[in-house]
This record gives C-alpha cells, sequence and structure tokens, in this order.
C-alpha cells in the first residue's frame, strides 16, 4: 500500500498551511515518508531509509511505556497560545515558536508570558527559533524571554552555523539545544566538537531511522529530545519508538503535533493524555477506516510519486534495496 496524503493545519506552522506525504505499508507495519519540499532528494533519502525501517523491520525494544511530551505553540497571538496550552492533553512543558520572520520581540514576549500565565509556575517553557536569528539578536532576545518566561528550560537552534550557536551558548545562561545544526548536517558530530550545545533535538525520519538515530545519540554523546517533523501519527510512533529506546529521557519530547492538524491517517491519532504519548509496538497502529478523506488531490500524488522514484533510485545506487 501507497497512500499520498495532505491535510490542512489549525495554524500557519514552519511557514506552512497544510503537510502532505507518503504512507508505505510493509510487514512489520506502515512508514512515513515525508521530507518538506525544500530539501533535495539527497536529503530525503535519509526519510525514505526511515520509512523502510518501520514499515520492514520494526523498531528496537522499548524502555519504557509512555513517553512524556511537549505541546508545540506556533507563532500566535497570547490568547491563541494560553487556548492551546489549556487544551494539550495536560502537558507541562511548551515549545514556543520564535523568531517568526516579521515578528517583533515584544510579540514573542507576550506569548511566552501567556503560555507561562496558562501553564502556571510549575510548568517548563523553552523556545525554538529554527536557525532564525543571528548572535547579538539571538543574545537580546532569549534573555528577555528568559525573564517572560520566568526561566527558560532551554533554546533550541537559535542560529544556524555551528560556530554562531557556540558564542551565543556562551554569552546567556539559557541552555542551547542543537536541532538543524545535527539533523540537516554533513558532520552531525561537529555540535559536540565545537561545545555548542547543551542538548540535541533528534527527528526520527530526518536522522533516517530510530536506529540510525539512536547511534548519532551515542556518537554525540548530549541529552537527547526526541521531536516530530509535523508528521501524522505514523510518524510521531516512529518518534515515540525512539524516545522509548532511548536509555535515559530527561527531558519531554516533541511528539504532541497532532494537534496541529485538522485530521490524522490514524484511526486513533496520537494525542496527549496525562501529559504523555502511549508507546506502540510495531506494527500497532490502525489507519482510519476512511483513509481516502486524507488523500492528497491527483497533482499532488503524481509529484510525490515522483520524488518516491528518484529518491528510491538514489538508494539503489547505494545497496539498499527498497
Amino acid at each position: 500500500m501507497i497512500h499520498t496524503y495532505a491535510i490542512p493545519l489549525r495554524a500557519r506552522f514552519r511557514r506552512l498551511d497544510a503537510r502532505d506525504g507518503m504512507l508505505l505499508r510493509g510487514e512489520a507495519g506502515v512508514g512515513e515518508f515525508s521530507p518538506f519540499w525544500d530539501y533535495d532528494d539527497a536529503e530525503a533519502a535519509s526519510w525514505l531509509r526511515a520509512a523502510l525501517e518501520s514499515a520492514h523491520l520494526g523498531w528496537p525494544t522499548p524502555r519504557r511505556g509512555r513517553v512524556p511530551v511537549n505541546v508545540t505553540i506556533p507563532a500566535v497571538g497570547p490568547a491563541r497560545a494560553a487556548e492551546l496550552v489549556r487544551a494539550s492533553g495536560g502537558c507541562r512543558t511548551a515549545k514556543v515558536k520564535v523568531a517568526e520572520p516579521g515578528e517583533s520581540l515584544e510579540e514573542e514576549l507576550n506569548r511566552v508570558a501567556a503560555v507561562r500565565d496558562a501553564l502556571g509556575p510549575g510548568g517548563k517553557i523553552r523556545v525554538d527559533a529554527n536557525g532564525g536569528w543571528d548572535v547579538e539578536t539571538a543574545i537580546t532576545h532569549l534573555r528577555a524571554l528568559d525573564r517572560a518566561a520566568g526561566g527558560l528550560e532551554y533554546a533550541e537552534q537559535p542560529c544556524l552555523p555551528v560556530p554562531d550557536l557556540a558564542r551565543v551558548r556562551r554569552a546567556v545562561s539559557v541552555p542551547v539545544a542543537a536541532d538543524e545544526s545535527i539533523r540537516r548536517a554533513s558532520d552531525p558530530l561537529e555540535v559536540a566538537r565545537q561545545d555548542a550545545a547543551d542538548i540535541m533535538v533528534v527527528k526520527v525520519q530526518p536522522l533516517g531511522g530510530v536506529r540510525a538515530a539512536l547511534d548519532i545519540i551515542e556518537q554525540v554523546g548530549l541529552p537527547a529530545v526526541v521531536s516530530s517533523a509535523l508528521e501524522s501519527s505514523v510518524g510521531i510512533a516512529a518518534g515515540v519508538a525512539l524516545a522509548a529506546a532511548l536509555p535515559e529521557l530527561p527531558f519531554a519530547c516533541g511528539l504532541a503535533t497532532i494537534n496541529l492538524f485538522t485530521t490524522d491517517t490514524a484511526a486513533r491519532p496520537l494525542v496527549p493524555e496525562g501529559g504523555s504519548l502511549p508507546v506502540l509496538p510495531a506494527g500497532a497502529l490502525t489507519l482510519r477506516p476512511d483513509l481516502e478523506r486524507t488523500a492528497a488531490d491527483a497533482a499532488t500524488t503524481e509529484r510525490w510519486n515522483d520524488r518516491l522514484a528518484r529518491v528510491r533510485r538514489l538508494l539503489v545506487e547505494e545497496g539498499i534495496q527498497p
């Protein structure tokens, strides 16, 4: 089975209004192949490796039965931000998107303050800039956001270049997490060599699967936060499998993103209950019986079929039989 989905988002996220991708069924279950469209075929090959692992190999034995998660707050107004926290299924950690193009520091501060108020004093707040700042802007904004949050848990990817990340880390008291500097880097170990981060954010598809991600986490040697790549529940299940397989899980994971979708591909979407997600055995996720309701239009489906064929050829050249 190959199914191409296209699902509108409830709010603009990562400059997207909708999310699309492919589901591939194999003997072990269903895998998701959903690289963003600004990724070339070579980069998308890792995403296909991850989908094939989920579909044909399954996942390592879990060490825990549930995984704590954070609620993700897009670049929305304060009222909507507080509403998302309250509707998060009991999440006690919030990741707030910042560094949105055209947005002011005041707007960021108001959003973070609203999230703090909705979480209460015991909740944790982290911010994610997706590499959108330069060094000086990052330092200025993080100091102000740290005060507005009453203390940030960490700041995710304030700048893109690893040397800049290291400079920001030395200049602020907020712990720094590396995301793009690991998952989109030709050398994911450079972050550790330059002492540029306190935490690493890992995503199953960009790193080539659960087993590949576990290997990179071990090599980098930093505490890991497993996050989604804005996937349907099929991709989220692989992220939960990675978090469940880690020897230690010191932070809530960024896997509660299904609430950003208007619908989902699973019969029972992976949304938080009590601030956590269940760990599912490989092959246990059931697709919704009316899966055609999530189907992409003909043009989008053809575009994905062409992309899948190109990326498959790359894997064959590597000696992998997809």
